[in-house]
């Protein structure tokens, strides 16, 4: 396990020992983290590669995930010469042919997984509905201004990624497959803030954020301008056509999705006391 401690991760570990799984988890600082008991913890780090060769040897699956740090061949590559399957947690990426430049990180991590002759299933999240708490200071004052009010999203909860991953790692007949999973429905981001305010019990308001004046504050918290520029280019997108909803999730889990209202729920003291 790479990302234990996570969003996805720490409910992926308890998904795996409550089903009575051996659990080994990479962490960077072992004695900084609290796992449930019975969890193999060794350290190590993605950022160094020659870490992991005693953190994989001997493990039958591999669950990885990507920090967002530069891509290092030498992760797949050992991961591939001592594993038997991987199973990474992607995001909405084309598939690339051959020759064709990789615009993310996440499609250059596939392309070396595919490449490498190991074992591999993707799973495709789409975007988180804990995102969502980058709203929590405005949602406490009452208003939140973003853009793009009417853009749909089909944000997924975190523990149903956690659930197919833990599906995925334990079960047969998922090699090759790339598991695009969605949440239940698409919901506007207006929608989204309105379903807040509902669960919390107060009035949060919606007010449109010019996309050049969004464009200038995410990029001075961001600190990435292309990312902010693709990340408007998808939201203007998803106005006139909402993000896309899959039954994945359904299919492989035998149930329903998570809504967006049972994700704030869970969360509501998030937003309370904020992040």
């Amino acid at each position: 396990m790479t990302g234990a401690t996570g969003k996805v991760g720490k409910h992926i570990v308890s998904a795996l020992t409550a089903g009575g799984h051996h659990v080994r988890a990479l962490v960077r600082r072992p004695e900084q983290v609290s796992l449930p008991d019975g969890v193999e913890v060794v350290r190590g780090d993605l950022a160094s590669p020659r870490t992991l060769e005693p953190a994989v040897r001997g493990v039958d699956s591999v669950y990885l995930m990507w920090p967002g740090i530069p891509v290092e061949a030498r992760v797949v590559e050992t991961i591939s010469a001592l594993a038997a399957r991987v199973v990474y947690l992607s995001t909405d990426v084309a598939d690339l042919a051959e020759g064709e430049q990789a615009t993310s990180y996440h499609q250059e991590i596939e392309r070396q997984i595919r490449a490498s002759g190991v074992s591999w299933t993707f799973v495709r999240a789409i975007d988180f509905a804990t995102n969502t708490l980058g709203w929590a200071d405005q949602v406490r004052r009452g208003l939140v201004r973003w853009p793009y009010g009417e853009a749909s999203r089909s944000l997924i909860h975190e523990r149903d990624i956690a659930d197919v991953a833990a599906h995925v790692l334990t079960s047969d007949g998922h090699d090759g497959a790339k598991y695009l999973i969605t949440g239940p429905e698409s919901i506007t981001h207006a929608e989204q803030v309105r379903i807040i305010g509902e669960v919390l019990g107060r009035e949060v308001r919606w007010e449109d954020l010019p996309p050049d004046a969004a464009r200038e504050q995410l990029t001075a918290a961001w600190r990435n301008a292309p990312f902010v520029e693709a990340r408007l280019k998808a939201w203007a997108s998803f106005v006139d056509s909402p993000e896309r909803v899959t039954d994945t999730v359904e299919r492989l889990l035998g149930r329903p999705a998570r809504t967006f209202r049972s994700w704030v729920e869970e969360h509501a003291d998030d937003f309370r006391r904020g992040t």
